[in-house]
């Protein structure tokens, strides 16, 4: 079973797409950027094997809860022979890495969930540690 994780999503979206609300506690992600190189390492931990990259896809995170929903459409491999499509990749999960570029990042995952042959994915719930309550400092631009 074939998994990808959106691992480098966190960092790589965080200064260019991260939008604070009001209330401070609120992060927003109107797209959903791949990994243009293949084993990009963010975080400590390195992407997958091949580039991807998504159509379309969004992320919502509540900081003060942990509570996550993302969608992601369209999802394709970048490279080799199965460009263009999902390939043998059948799950998903998503990362958020606080910190990437300090001594010890904090990463967060979300469960797995499928991956349609299309490319699409959903998740709504909260990510499986309960460490974001004690970094949304880090969040704001």
């Amino acid at each position: 079973m074939k998994t990808l994780g959106i691992t480098a999503l966190a960092a790589i979206l965080l200064a260019a797409f991260a939008s604070p609300s009001q209330a401070q506690n609120i992060v927003l992600w109107r797209a959903i950027i791949g990994v243009a190189q293949a084993s990009n390492v963010v975080g400590g931990i390195t992407g997958g094997g091949q580039p991807w990259s998504t159509r379309e896809g969004e992320v919502l995170v509540q900081l003060d809860s942990g509570f996550v929903v993302f969608e992601v459409r369209g999802l394709v491999l970048a490279g080799g022979n199965t460009i263009g499509t999902p390939g043998a990749v059948n799950q998903v999960k998503g990362t958020l890495v606080c910190g990437p570029g300090s001594a010890s990042p904090t990463v967060i995952d979300t469960p797995l969930v499928p991956l349609d042959a299309q490319g699409n994915a959903d998740f709504s719930g909260s990510f499986s540690s309960s460490t974001l309550v004690a970094v949304p400092q880090t969040w704001h631009s």
